[in-house]
């Protein structure tokens, strides 16, 4: 212990002089991490992270001379960027070279790394020495390129965190997707850090192996938390910009014969059956798969819901819209948008978007045909327009005098029909039956259940409030952490599953189609 502290305080006092500004030094600690040795360097990136630092912050738009961008990078603090226009390849619209200045480096050892984006490209570049430095874009893809630069420009941004810092993020984020303890303990930490979120450690046993399903009803929500391989790292960015504490759900729903089935989209399930599509089926075989075939840790919570509510529950009309779901495709056309409220309140700092447009940029050039599943029919249908690519779709906005990020924050409409057909993420598809068996009363035809994050679903006050009418098996085994009883049935995972806000929001007209989320995923009044 005495040794771990001392190196804890030896690194905190090593790195402390790199943020003085009181004193330029000869050279950044953080920029000699490299010479470090491999397990000594890795400790040290271990303790300063941020997920912030792997993105990059918006600089600004540069199209001419005239509007010239200044700025302070994370090396040189004087920066000043300038488009020229040329023609040296001889074609109809020509090209255009930028001007990046940079000056007053903090370290003669640091470097600054910057993405160029527009509609129909992306580069990047790095700068070591102080000066003028120059990209060339030799030939304009077309009037449309042409025309969008000259009014908008090339989008500038940097590596706010500097090479070493961005180092040091990634180092902490591709951890989350490994399938194993390590990565585990890293979507943990992750989620501890990002969002303060707590991991208690709940008493054996981890499983409620006594579960009566007569004691489960249609309506019943069931909140997942995976923590760990790819799944779990999916999960574990989605809470992070979401604010949720559970990364996935589905639905109970009984048949006329009674018996219990759970409807679920979007379920990784190594064959199971319901791949990326929606599926229902029965518990037994959904709860055996939970507790002996999954990988990746997953922590499941019962939320039973309310009786007055389940009285109200209308079992036929959920099962007619569920039959005309079934097998249809995980909602992905409909993933980023729930989330997406407001032009600004809704990004982890310094994500904005100009960044998710030039992310987007990147990922068309990359993955065409997955891209065009997650945003393009999506966009198409918030901008009125049919069958545009992304770079055409940026064009017209810009035309129209509108901005990509009012674009994004349009709400995604239930009735909307993609390519494949509907669209309903986890979260949707539980929502539409809420729909459709009459939860919402006379606001149903408000309520677009594709707006519906995770969080926004279990904290509906939908669920059940008295701790004497839950189950007598609910939360058998462990939950009583401190002498506090969860007020729902935590009936998987070796962790308690915390849902703060849980069963408190009355449903209003037009649910969630405007909340920011960010700093503190705390929704304002009827947003």
């Amino acid at each position: 212990m005495a040794s771990s502290s001392l190196f804890l305080i030896s690194i905190v006092g090593f790195l402390l002089v790199s943020q003085s500004e009181a004193l330029k030094t000869p050279f950044s600690p953080r920029d000699m991490l490299p010479l470090l040795p491999r397990k000594v360097s890795l400790r040290i990136l271990n303790y300063f992270n941020s997920a912030a630092d792997l993105l990059p912050s918006f600089v600004g738009d540069v199209s001419s001379p005239d509007r010239s961008v200044q700025w302070q990078g994370a090396c040189f603090y004087k920066n000043t960027a300038w488009l020229e226009f040329h023609n040296k390849s001889g074609s109809q619209y020509g090209g255009g070279t930028l001007h990046i200045k940079v000056s007053n480096a903090h370290s003669p050892t640091c470097m600054d790394v910057y993405i160029f984006a527009t509609p129909y490209r992306w580069t990047w570049d790095h700068y070591f020495f102080s000066r003028e430095h120059t990209l060339d874009f030799p030939q304009w893809q077309g009037k449309e390129e042409y025309e969008y630069v000259k009014k908008a420009g090339v989008s500038v941004f940097l590596m706010q965190a500097g090479v070493w810092r961005s180092i040091e993020a990634l180092y902490n984020v591709l951890p989350l997707f490994v399938n194993s303890e390590w990565g585990e303990r890293s979507n943990i930490k992750f989620l501890e850090n990002e969002m303060g979120a707590t991991f208690k450690q709940r008493s054996r046993p981890w499983a409620t192996n006594n579960i009566n399903p007569d004691d489960i009803h249609s309506g019943d929500f069931l909140a997942l938390s995976k923590i760990r391989g790819l799944s779990g790292a999916f999960e574990t960015l989605e809470k992070w910009v979401t604010g949720s504490y559970a990364g996935h759900s589905a639905v109970c729903l009984r048949d006329s014969k009674g018996n219990l089935w759970v409807a679920e989209s979007g379920r990784s399930n190594g064959g199971m059956g319901g791949g990326e599509n929606i599926a229902v089926l029965p518990w037994d075989k959904w709860w055996d798969y939970e507790l002996n075939k999954d990988d990746s840790n997953p922590h499941i919570a019962l939320l039973p819901l309310h009786p007055d509510l389940r009285a109200k529950f209308n079992e036929t009309a959920a099962w007619e819209f569920l039959k005309t779901m079934v097998g249809k495709p995980y909602g992905y056309h409909n993933l980023i948008f729930s989330w997406i409220d407001t032009t600004h309140g809704n990004f982890p700092s310094p994500l904005d978007a100009h960044m998710v447009a030039s992310a987007m940029t990147i990922w068309n050039q990359m993955q065409p045909s997955f891209a065009g599943k997650l945003w393009n029919e999506a966009l198409n249908k918030r901008l009125g327009t049919k069958g545009l690519e992304l770079a055409e779709v940026l064009v017209e906005v810009e035309k129209k005098g509108s901005s990509f990020g009012e674009l994004l924050a349009i709400p995604e409409q239930d009735e909307w029909t993609y390519s494949d057909g509907k669209s309903a993420t986890c979260v949707a598809l539980v929502v539409e039956i809420y729909k459709v068996a009459g939860l919402f009363g006379p606001l149903t035809s408000s309520i677009q259940a594709t707006e519906f994050t995770v969080k926004d679903a279990y904290t509906l006050k939908f669920y059940e409030d008295n701790l004497s009418r839950l189950p007598k098996w609910c939360n058998d085994g462990g939950d009583n952490y401190e002498n506090k009883q969860l007020p729902y049935c935590q009936i998987l995972g070796n962790y308690r599953m915390e849902l703060p806000d849980y069963n408190t929001i009355h449903p209003y007209q037009h649910m969630n189609e405007k909340c920011p989320s960010l700093p503190d995923y705390v929704h304002p009044k009827d947003c």
